[in-house]
């Protein structure tokens, strides 16, 4: 039995669509032991992926000395790693820990002194989607053709997903389409105007809908100073850990968002979600679209404000057919 390392130890929606490339690995090279390296924040997520065996946290590999380090990748025993997401310390760490197999791209001069096997791929300019990226670093492990990002949701796996706690089921109304909107992006994404997240809200007929609100505690406050308070729409921000997240949009039925993290969660449980995206490269759908059997997108150009230039009634019209 073989051992493979992920290395991926970014955020949320970049760790999501690195769970695919798991999938693949578990079933082109079954008996395989999967084991992933993130860090604790998206732990809770990559704990309910049934294709991953263990759980690195790299939080706290990266407060031990070298010597901690090396040994703790030891000790998992692979016999492969993949540099999904490269970081110089954790290649230097691999490389000193004796990985057989140690996998990265050309683009990164360490790697050339730190792995052993090596793809030629650039991401900036790629015309792939991100998963199909991040599987095609693992090309000759795999038997066969990556498949494109509109066939890679049956591998994302998230089938442990915890019950939601009593205090979020409180959020959602058992006779009405439970939406989640996702307004901010914590500055990672262009964002939708405030004003079209409100007129949107007031558009959407409350007698079918039940909004919940979602973000941190600090957006919560943006949102509301932005927006206002809304008697009809329940507002969930800062009430959630990241693991409690995914198992609310679990008991939920759509999601509305930019390019985020719970975007690319809905999507990959199978959820309606909306994508707001701009319509130029490299942030464009096609490249970070969320990838999943109800997932839809809009994009729009970048106005002025920096905001994205996508109608209110384009949004309304997709989210409403929901309903049928």
């Amino acid at each position: 039995m073989q051992t493979i390392l992920i290395s991926r130890t970014d955020a949320i929606g970049d760790v999501i669509l690195t769970l695919p490339l798991a999938g693949l690995l578990r079933e082109r090279l079954p008996g395989s032991r999967i084991v992933f390296l993130c860090t604790g924040y998206t732990k809770p997520i990559v704990e309910c992926c049934e294709y991953v065996d263990e759980i690195l946290d790299w939080n706290t590999i990266a407060e031990m000395p070298e010597s901690g380090r090396i040994e703790q990748l030891r000790a998992v025993g692979a016999d492969t790693i993949i540099h999904v997401f490269p970081r110089r310390e954790i290649a230097r760490a691999a490389w000193k820990a004796g990985i057989k197999n140690r996998i990265g791209t050309t683009h990164r001069l360490y790697h050339f002194r730190y792995c052993n096997r090596f793809v030629g791929l650039g991401r900036k300019k790629s015309p792939f989607h991100e998963a199909v990226l991040n599987s095609m670093l693992a090309q000759s492990l795999l038997p066969g053709a990556v498949p494109p990002s509109t066939e890679l949701w049956p591998y994302y796996g998230l089938t442990r997903i915890p019950e939601a706690p009593a205090r979020l089921r409180e959020f959602i109304h058992p006779d009405k389409f439970n939406l989640v909107l996702h307004p901010k992006s914590r500055g990672s994404a262009a964002e939708w105007s405030p004003e079209r997240w409100k007129r949107l809200i007031e558009m959407l007929p409350k007698e079918r809908f039940n909004i919940v609100l979602t973000g941190t505690a600090d957006e919560g406050k943006s949102i509301a100073s932005d927006i206002g308070r809304i008697d009809t729409v329940r507002d969930a921000s800062g009430t959630m850990t990241l693991g409690e997240l995914l198992s609310f949009i679990n008991i939920c039925d759509g999601l509305v968002a930019a390019s985020t993290g719970p975007l690319h969660l809905a999507a990959a449980i199978e959820r309606h979600v909306l994508g707001l995206f701009p319509n130029t490269p490299p942030i464009h759908p096609a490249r970070w679209g969320p990838i999943g059997r109800r997932a839809e997108v809009l994009a729009g150009r970048v106005d002025d404000r920096g905001f994205i230039d996508v109608e209110v009634e384009s949004v309304f019209t997709k989210v409403v057919s929901w309903l049928v």
